[in-house]
């Protein structure tokens, strides 16, 4: 837990509450605070499997992955490449483009290049590697257009600006390939910042969402589909906005969502019956390695 990454406090927050439901399960936790010395620590350390419990970059984007291959330690979520897909909002979007999964149309511009927009405000100007909102902007009239490209690169050399897309915004956590009850986020500014994710009161969740049978079979059809082509493992989150015509438009697969008794995961979990300290053992079954010699 913990990092390296913009993230690190919240990563500490979901690290804390997985050792406290694995504490409670009578198991033996060795936490571990990851830093640039993270690989004579898990020397000094050994342990028989981990569970990330990361945030952001190095921890979501197959970096740690690959050092937990090295060791042969078993490890929860998304494997080297399903991290790193995933993780890149750039290179998620076109799999997901190629396989004809729907997601809002985009355009990707990179620092000191001549910045030429083609898509019509309203847009989303987001960096391509960062996660919890972070350097994200809603840009709704041309005087935003700019500082919502200098906080884009502020966290990225590349930034990806698309579509704006009105309508409800959607969390479908995953059990491996088996969609979770479907949690609709609704912020009470309009957008799902950081503040609004992380701040007591400022968001309201429906879980399950009120959606038709045809509308939650969308999503759920659409979820797994992501799972599928990028890679997905253990328990994933699909985050997609369901847009006016019905449509679920494919935002991001978050490989490893927070974990504290209130969020998006586990809140889903409980209502399909399983509370947030069993839900931690079952991510913990998951954990395996990509390369087996």
């Amino acid at each position: 837990m913990g990092g390296l990454s913009p993230e690190r406090d919240v990563s500490i927050v979901t690290g804390n509450s997985v050792i406290a439901a694995i504490k409670r399960k009578g198991l033996i936790v060795v936490p571990i605070q990851v830093d640039h010395n993270i690989g004579k620590t898990l020397q000094s350390n050994p342990i028989d499997l981990a569970f990330i419990a990361l945030h952001g970059t190095f921890g979501e984007d197959g970096c740690i992955q690959g050092l937990l291959e090295y060791f042969k330690i078993p490890y929860t979520a998304s494997g080297v490449m399903g991290s790193a897909l995933a993780y890149d909002k750039l290179k998620s979007k076109e799999i997901l483009k190629f396989h004809g999964i729907p997601t809002a149309d985009y355009e990707v511009f990179y620092r000191n290049q001549k910045i030429c927009r083609t898509l019509d405000l309203p847009v989303v100007v987001k960096p391509t590697n960062q996660g919890s909102s972070l350097g994200i902007t809603i840009v709704e009239n041309e005087s935003e257009w700019e500082p919502a490209l200098e906080t884009a690169f502020a966290y990225s050399e590349e930034v990806i600006v698309e579509k704006f897309i009105a309508g409800k915004l959607l969390a479908i956590g995953m059990n491996e390939m088996e969609p979770m009850p479907i949690v609709h986020i609704r912020p009470k500014s309009g957008f799902y910042d950081y503040e609004a994710k992380y701040t007591s009161g400022k968001t309201e969740y429906v879980c399950p969402a009120e959606l038709t049978e045809n509308e939650t079979a969308r999503c759920r059809q659409v979820a797994k589909q992501v799972f599928q082509v990028l890679r997905g493992r253990g328990f994933p989150r699909v985050d997609v906005i369901l847009d006016q015509e019905g449509t679920p438009q494919v935002l991001e697969m978050n490989t490893i969502p927070g974990m504290t008794p209130t969020s998006l995961l586990p809140m889903a979990a409980q209502k399909m019956g399983l509370e947030f300290d069993d839900l931690v053992v079952e991510i913990l079954k998951t954990a395996k390695l990509d390369y087996t010699e």
